[in-house]
């Protein structure tokens, strides 16, 4: 057949390094630098793991700025 699609995702504002280093290597994602900024560049399902693990990130954080 052939290889697998691979897709983009640009990476929104206030990722922290941490997160990004977490989705990467648990992802198997690559890093991209583009004249619009980072994006993360694999699988599709890679990508769509990632960016709930990012959603996930993000709301645990603001919990904890909540509960301060």
């Amino acid at each position: 057949m052939g290889e697998e699609m691979m897709y983009e995702m640009r990476i929104p504002a206030g990722i922290t390094e941490r997160i990004m280093a977490e989705v990467i290597t648990k992802f198997d994602l690559e890093l991209k630098h583009t004249d619009e900024g980072p994006i993360l560049y694999g699988k599709k399902e890679s990508l769509e793991n990632a960016q709930d693990h990012i959603v996930k990130a993000l709301n645990q954080r603001l919990k904890e700025l909540e509960d301060r």
